[in-house]
């Protein structure tokens, strides 16, 4: 087969984009190499992808309508896109970026796809839709009408306009709503990364509230890949969590992080930011009915598995900025 990832060089685009290729499709990879967070991890993952056969990689945005259309010379099996700007109080402090790439960018691909006659879309989504009032574990039929922040906001507007070009061209979609995606060579700005750099450098970890009132579902990288994969079959227009179904307790993480390290964390406690979920659980029976999907890798293996990434490439590692 024949993909367009888009977000190649992001964490969950890197990965699915190793998979694919290992299992011998093509990609044509796009990102834009964007300073959302430190670059010099997504130079490292691309470095990943250098020399692999079967492999295109241009830097290009999904907000320019013109150098996408470009990449469209060639007939695909389905666009995956997980180029998207992610992360919720950034969001708060730059609203437009968000709406530009996350609802514009997702626009402009879904024409192409409709112009080109692309049969599969699939798109990256959230769990920060489910807001502060659904039910624990969260469910796909959960009501999305409360986002917390303009991420969170530019995400369903994202997974409509899904539904219309569905609706009215009869792209086949599947949508994800990722919960906390963690592992070697993770983003920066998230917690787990943030947490394993912080303690193995001595530095003291932020923790917003006592580190005991908020929970996050963690979802190993692979596992996540491996759901994307799975979901490029046809579905006809599916919401699909992807989760671990075991949130962990924020402390809980904290302590594990220390144990593996060997060093105790100092804790530097912050007020809860309003734009915040408190607690993400999935409800993972669609992923397992629809894609006979379940996590794999449990909480401790892939923690142990970042810790042993950081320390690998502590060298150059220890100086990506984790927006501290």
């Amino acid at each position: 087969m024949r993909y367009l990832v888009t977000g190649c060089a992001g964490f969950i685009g890197w990965k699915v984009t190793e998979f694919l290729l290992e299992m011998g499709h093509t990609v044509v990879g796009i990102d834009n190499l964007n300073a959302a967070y430190d670059t010099q991890v997504k130079q490292w993952r691309l470095k990943q992808l250098d020399g692999t056969p079967n492999f295109q990689f241009h830097r290009s945005d999904i907000c320019d309508r013109d150098a996408l259309q470009q990449l469209f010379n060639t007939s695909y099996d389905a666009v995956i896109n997980l180029a998207a700007r992610a992360g919720v109080r950034q969001s708060v402090e730059n609203p437009w970026v968000y709406i530009d790439t996350n609802v514009t960018g997702t626009l402009n691909l879904l024409e192409l796809c409709r112009d080109f006659e692309v049969p599969k879309f699939v798109l990256a989504s959230t769990s920060s839709l489910y807001g502060a009032n659904n039910p624990l574990p969260f469910s796909e039929a959960s009501n999305t009408d409360g986002p917390l922040s303009p991420y969170a906001a530019s995400k369903k507007g994202a997974e409509s306009l899904c539904h219309s070009y569905h609706h009215l061209y009869g792209i086949d979609v599947t949508i994800f709503r990722f919960f906390t995606v963690y592992g070697p060579a993770g983003r920066p700005d998230m917690s787990a990364f943030r947490f394993v750099k912080w303690i193995s450098e001595g530095k003291p970890v932020m923790v917003y509230g006592d580190g005991k009132q908020s929970s996050r579902d963690y979802t190993y990288l692979e596992d996540i890949a491996r759901g994307v994969i799975a979901g490029l079959k046809p579905l006809k227009y599916e919401v699909i969590n992807l989760g671990s179904d075991s949130p962990i307790v924020l402390i809980d993480t904290i302590r594990l992080i220390e144990e593996l390290v060997g060093k105790r964390a100092e804790l530097s406690h912050q007020p809860f930011h309003p734009a915040d979920v408190r607690a993400t659980w999935a409800n993972i029976q669609k992923a397992e009915k629809l894609l006979g999907w379940r996590p794999q890798v449990s909480f401790r293996e892939g923690i142990t598995a970042l810790v042993e990434w950081y320390q690998a490439n502590r060298e150059w590692a220890k100086n990506i900025e984790t927006g501290y």
